[in-house]
Formats: structure tokens, C-alpha cells, sequence
């Protein structure tokens, strides 16, 4: 059976952290930034989780990914 392919959008979008969880880049924060106020700018910075609905999902697209414990 032949190796199966890591999607690569989805290699450059989503990453483990130590316990297997997955994460991703914060939205509405690429342009459009200067209509934005401060406050709002370093709120979204950072990572947050992938959500429930999204995990089986991104964990197709990324077969080789640790999984999580």
C-alpha cells in the first residue's frame, strides 16, 4: 500500500503541541489592520485550539501528524 500524502495547506496551517493538540493562527488578523483598534490587534495575537468540529477534519488531512494521547 502506498505512503499516504500530508496535505500541505494544511501542514503549513495546523501544529501539535506537546500533548497532541492541534492549533492554529488567529483570523481577521493578515490586513485590514489599521481600522482596527490596538486593543483589539493584541488580542489576536497568538494561537488558539482547532475547534471540535474541525479536528477529525485537519487530522485527515495530516495523517503522519502526532497524535494526540
Amino acid at each position: 500500500m502506498p505512503k499516504m500524502k500530508t496535505n500541505r495547506m494544511a501542514y503549513k496551517k495546523y501544529r501539535a503541541n506537546a500533548s497532541g493538540k492541534l492549533k492554529r493562527g488567529q483570523a481577521f488578523k493578515s490586513h485590514n489592520t489599521a481600522k482596527k483598534t490596538p486593543k483589539r490587534r493584541r488580542q489576536l495575537r497568538g494561537s488558539v485550539e482547532v475547534s471540535a468540529a474541525d479536528k477529525r477534519t485537519a487530522r485527515r488531512l495530516l495523517p503522519y501528524l502526532k497524535k494526540q494521547a
